[in-house]
C-alpha cells in the first residue's frame, strides 16, 4: 500500500505505485483536468511521476504560482520545439519562463520568416 498525504492532513491509500494525476482523480475529474503539476515530499513533479512509496502531496493547478510556472516551462519547450520543426537552422538562445508567461529569443541567421 501507498499512502498519499493531502495537504489537510487526511489519508488516501492506494494498491501499489500512483501518479499524482490519478490522486488528484481519485479527490475528483475537475481536480484532475485542471492539475498542472505537483509537489511531492517537497519536490516538484510532472502529473504522471509515478509515487511509489508513503508520501506527502500538493496538486498544483493555474491558481498556484508554481502550477502557473510548470505551465510555462512546459509551453516554452513547446514553442522551442515547433521553431525546430519548421526552422530547423535556427538557433535557440534564451527561453525561460518569466513572472508573466515565457518566451524564446531566436535567431534565424539569414533566413527571413516571411519566405516561409
Amino acid at each position: 500500500m501507498v499512502k498519499i498525504t493531502l495537504p489537510d492532513g487526511s489519508i488516501k491509500e492506494f494498491e501499489s505505485a500512483v501518479s499524482a494525476l490519478e490522486v488528484a482523480k481519485s479527490i475528483s475529474e475537475g481536480l484532475a483536468r485542471n492539475t498542472i503539476s505537483a509537489i511531492v515530499n517537497g519536490t516538484q513533479v510532472e502529473i504522471n511521476t509515478p509515487i511509489t512509496t508513503d508520501s506527502t502531496i500538493q496538486l498544483l493547478t493555474w491558481n498556484d504560482e508554481m502550477g502557473k510556472k510548470a505551465f510555462w516551462h512546459s509551453s516554452a519547450h513547446l514553442l522551442a520545439q515547433a521553431i525546430m520543426e519548421f526552422y530547423p537552422d535556427a538557433k535557440l538562445t534564451i527561453g525561460p519562463a518569466i513572472d508573466s508567461g515565457f518566451y524564446y529569443d531566436v535567431d534565424f541567421g539569414d533566413e527571413s520568416l516571411s519566405e516561409k
